[in-house]
Parts: C-alpha cells; sequence; structure tokens
C-alpha cells in the first residue's frame, strides 16, 4: 500500500509541473513574437495553453530573392556625367554684306573710293568689286578680312573719310574719271581716256560734263592723240556697215564720236570699228550742240 501511495504522489508531482511550466514558455513565444514584429507566423504552444490553436506571425525583414537565372541590372561602371553646353556668343550682324544694296552701300562705296580702294563709281550695289574693296580696308585695319562691314568697321571708315558729295555719290561715269591729261587743262576740249573708258568735256581745266565710252577692238584700234572735229552729222549712216551713227563728230578720217544703241544694250561686251562710241544718248546730245567744228579732241590712255 505504502509503494502505491508513493506512485500516485509523483505523479501528481510531474502534473503539476507541467501545469507550471506551459505558461512560462508560452510567455517566451509571446516576448519573441514582440521581438520580431507583428506579422503572422506559425508557433505551437504546449498542451493545456491558451494559443494551443497556434497564433501566426512574419517576421518583418524581406525574403531572399528567389534563385534563378535573373540577376538586378549591375551599375555602370563609367558612367560620365552630361557636360554643360557652352554657348559662343554671336557675332554682331553685319550692318552690309555682298548682295545688300541701297544708299549706304552707295555711301561705303564713296568712302572707299576716296581711299583709292574703289576703282568705280558708286552703283548702291555689294557685289565682287566691294567685297574686295572691304577686305583691303580690313587689311589696313588689322581686322579679320570677312569681306562684310561690322559696325567697328564702318566706324573706322567714317573716321578716315569725308561725307561724299552728290556728285560723288552719283558720278555720269561708271568708273572715276581720272587725272586729266595736260593737254586737256586750256580751252575747251573733247578729252577722251583709254584707261578710264571715260569722255569728259572741259573748258579751262574744269570738268562740264562726263559719260562713259568704248572703243575700236584690237583689229580697228582708236587711234591716238591730238585731233580736231571736222563735221557733225546729227542722224549720220555709217557708209562702210550701213548701220545708224547718231550725233556723229568726226575727228579723223572716218573715225568719229558717236552714240551706239548696242554700247547702251550689251555694255563692254562689244567693241566699235575704230569709232568712240557714246551710250549716254541725251549727254551725247547737249555735247554735239555745244561743240563746233574745229574744237579740239584728245585721246589718251
Amino acid at each position: 500500500m505504502a509503494g502505491r501511495a508513493a506512485e500516485i504522489r509523483g505523479l501528481r508531482m510531474q502534473r503539476s509541473r507541467g501545469r507550471r511550466t506551459a505558461p512560462a514558455a508560452a510567455a517566451v513565444l509571446v516576448v519573441a513574437a514582440l521581438a520580431v514584429g507583428c506579422r503572422p507566423v506559425s508557433v505551437t504552444g504546449a498542451a493545456g495553453s491558451p494559443d494551443s490553436k497556434g497564433a501566426r506571425y512574419a517576421p518583418t525583414t524581406p525574403a531572399p530573392p528567389p534563385l534563378g537565372r535573373d540577376k538586378p541590372p549591375a551599375p555602370a561602371r563609367h558612367a560620365t556625367q552630361p557636360r554643360p553646353a557652352h554657348h559662343r556668343p554671336k557675332a554682331p550682324r553685319p550692318l552690309m554684306a555682298p548682295g545688300s544694296r541701297g544708299a549706304q552701300v552707295r555711301e561705303l562705296q564713296a568712302r572707299l573710293s576716296q581711299l583709292n580702294l574703289f576703282d568705280r563709281t558708286p552703283t548702291g550695289y555689294y557685289a565682287s568689286v566691294t567685297t574686295t574693296a572691304v577686305r583691303a580696308f580690313q587689311r589696313r585695319q588689322g581686322l579679320p578680312r570677312t569681306g562684310t562691314v561690322q559696325p567697328a568697321l564702318w566706324r573706322a571708315l567714317r573716321s578716315q573719310t569725308h561725307r561724299p558729295s552728290h556728285a560723288q555719290l552719283h558720278p555720269p561715269t561708271t568708273r572715276p574719271v581720272g587725272t586729266p591729261d595736260a593737254r586737256c587743262m586750256r580751252g575747251r576740249v573733247i578729252c577722251i581716256s583709254k584707261r578710264t573708258n571715260t569722255l569728259t568735256w572741259m573748258v579751262n581745266g574744269r570738268i562740264v560734263s562726263a559719260m562713259d565710252v568704248r572703243f575700236g577692238s584690237q583689229y580697228t584700234p582708236t587711234r591716238e592723240g591730238t585731233f580736231h572735229i571736222t563735221f557733225k552729222s546729227r542722224h549720220h549712216i555709217s557708209t562702210l556697215y550701213h548701220t545708224p551713227m547718231p550725233y556723229a563728230m568726226f575727228f579723223s578720217g572716218g573715225q568719229a564720236i558717236h552714240y551706239s544703241a548696242d554700247f547702251a544694250a550689251h555694255g563692254y561686251r562689244g567693241a566699235s570699228n575704230g569709232c568712240v562710241n557714246v551710250r549716254n544718248k541725251s549727254s551725247l546730245a547737249t555735247l554735239f550742240t555745244t561743240a563746233k567744228p574745229g574744237t579740239k579732241v584728245v585721246i589718251h590712255h
């Protein structure tokens, strides 16, 4: 009997210990859950505990990526930062350039002519001859030879020249008349220059009028020297070529000063048969009325 009683007491003591340790184990699990977070995770409590059915919590740390071939892209090893754009300052817009036209271009040409850089009369059109003259002036000033007129160049040109007169801006001939021959400085003389292709009517060294002329070709050259008008014919017709020679003033055999419609239409692309062609009909008509037979004619280079 004594042995049976001892065995019963032992079983009771084991049950008592189980009831005391179950709450402690549950407390440990609760503390662990609070430490890792509040996401569900499966925890199995001991028998007889309040959470014996299992409360589910998950840790907050992310799960590792799945194993496989796909990998996150690696950062670029030599990533370069975009360089800031450097904008060069734009050159100022030129005041005048090839293709320009107008009164300012005419003034430019007249001022360049004063510096012996432009050997034509002003036309008001900016073309190759004007471009060459502008480059020559830029070279003198130590500026880039662009052939265009910038504000600084225009100021320099105006400071070195005077304001052109109306006669300089609107001369009657395509090329400047130049210095008259010494034989033209006395009396009333028709002075003709082969160098400048001009005819000037001079009275005692003063130029009264001027006009463009052209001469004979190398096979029929216009004679040079001092002559006098022998006779005049207002509506003359050539007996050799049967062509009109209006306002003809003969000075050496069959050579005469006269108006040429071909010269007026085609310019210097043609030549005469030895005569002095004039293309300004109205100017020649005035001279024809003024000059008399015996008037001196000087043709020179």
